[in-house]
């Protein structure tokens, strides 16, 4: 397993594809392979711009309604958090490669948070209940999904950690061997 420090630098792998793609005894089925990588990820980037101009967009709007109203209320406050969270998740696969399920969880338990705190209190006094409960425990195991996903990762690693630049991992590298501890 590669640690984050001893990984090659994205101009290392892209100057190596690049000679690769270039060498003669290149197969179609090889050079097809690449030209769909390229795709796919220059796909992924432009999705990611529109994704993050639409988020900057939507938080500049939020922005000025309260400037506009000139308070801010709580529900405005975790809904910027929300935005923000948005952002730190696209940040994060630009430097890393890796979209974080963890940051899809902790915007699910901000947006059932904000729900929680400002939207429950218009519901009816009969369903009201039910609600709060169903609310809560959606946090909860949200809460204990984080913390195992983190626990798994610690204990095993994430699956992308073995693989090689798109290279399909052999089944006996899946788990790390008890002996290297």
């Amino acid at each position: 397993m590669k640690l984050l420090s001893e990984q090659r630098s994205e101009q290392e792998i892209s100057r190596e594809k690049d000679a690769n793609i270039l060498k003669p005894n290149m197969g179609m089925h090889e050079r097809l392979q690449y030209i769909g990588r390229e795709f796919v990820d220059i796909c992924h980037y432009i999705i990611l711009f529109l994704i993050s101009i639409v988020v900057v967009w939507t938080a500049g709007k939020e922005f000025f309604i309260i400037f506009q109203k000139g308070s801010a209320d709580l529900k405005d406050i975790l809904l910027l958090f929300i935005y923000l969270e948005l952002l730190a998740m696209i940040g994060i696969y630009f430097k890393t490669h890796r979209l974080p399920v963890q940051f899809l969880i902790f915007i699910a338990i901000t947006a059932l948070s904000r729900h929680l705190v400002v939207d429950v209190q218009a519901v009816s006094d009969n369903f009201h209940l039910w609600l709060l409960a169903t609310i809560s425990f959606a946090i909860m195991v949200l809460s204990a999904s984080i913390v195992i996903l983190t626990w798994t990762a610690k204990m095993f690693g994430r699956p992308e950690d073995y693989l090689d630049d798109h290279q399909v991992p052999s089944t006996e590298h899946h788990l790390p061997s008890v002996d290297s501890k």
